[in-house]
């Protein structure tokens, strides 16, 4: 009932993807840019369901991220990733699927170094309330090395662990290159100072994510964060996707509301659970 999917079963997993395309956009922009081969999506889909068509799949690379799952396929999937070992640094997904995987997961894998049981996902399909900082503008190439101080600081202090471990942060430094590259990294700089940012971290049609946000800490409690989120709202509507979408911890109140000043509500609720 759970097999190790390829690209012959593109059609079925875009079918579920599609089901809920801004609680999904992190999965189905991995699938999109490489397919279910797992050498080219660097991780592996694994899918659910009696007979050839899967009804429930789980993505296995760095985090593992369950979709479309009920019950006895989030229980199958658990029993899956506990045979293999724990390859992943977290997992994420909606709330009702993390807690029970992690149900069967935590006496194997446990304890976590942090839990976060209740992430509000939030969206917007409407162009901010509240007007843009113009300042904000899309990070250039020439300007990585301005904004990598202030990436690692926001991942150190979001995660709780710096970017920099194991490697001297050079995976870390790749992926914001390639979202520079891109045009979804987004910046207001005071000289070469970094005031606000915030990063585009999926993107599909139907909807992308914002990560990544961050304010100078010194800076904090004037609303810049308002009119940056604004800034990147705006831009991804116009050029991203039709939906913008993130999610928060719960207890980051001044973040919600932030967040609800420029338009996004609430849509879904997701959880993380950090290793």
């Amino acid at each position: 009932m759970l097999r190790v999917l390829d690209d012959s079963d593109m059609a079925a997993v875009l079918a579920l993807l599609d089901k809920a395309p801004v609680e999904n956009v992190f999965v189905a922009s991995r699938v999109d840019a490489g397919g279910l081969s797992p050498e080219r999506l660097g991780a592996q889909m694994w899918g659910y369901g009696q007979g050839s068509r899967p009804t429930a799949v789980c993505y296995s690379g760095a985090n593992l991220v369950p979709v479309a799952a009920d019950r006895p396929s989030l229980l199958s999937f658990a029993d899956f990733a506990a045979r293999q070992g724990r390859r992943c640094s977290s997992i994420v997904g909606p709330a009702e699927m993390v807690s029970v995987m992690w149900e069967r997961l935590e006496p194997l894998w446990g304890p976590a170094r942090e839990t976060r049981m209740s992430q509000p996902l939030l969206a917007t399909t409407s162009e901010p309330r509240v007007t843009p900082d113009t300042a904000v503008r899309r990070v250039r190439m020439d300007e990585l090395d301005k904004l990598l101080p202030a990436s690692i600081a926001m991942f150190t202090e979001e995660v709780g662990v710096s970017p920099t471990a194991g490697d001297g942060g050079a995976l870390y430094r790749a992926r914001v290159r390639e979202l520079v590259a891109a045009g979804r990294a987004f910046a207001r700089f005071d000289g070469d100072r970094i005031v606000f940012k915030a990063e585009v971290g999926a993107v599909t049609k139907a909807a992308c994510q914002v990560q990544g946000v961050w304010v100078d800490p010194q800076l904090r409690g004037r609303g810049i964060s308002v009119a940056g989120m604004a800034a990147v709202v705006a831009a991804c509507l116009r050029d991203v996707a039709p939906t913008v979408s993130l999610y928060v911890n719960d207890f980051n109140e001044p973040a919600r509301r932030s967040y609800e000043r420029v338009g996004f509500r609430q849509v879904g609720t997701f959880a993380s659970v950090l290793f």
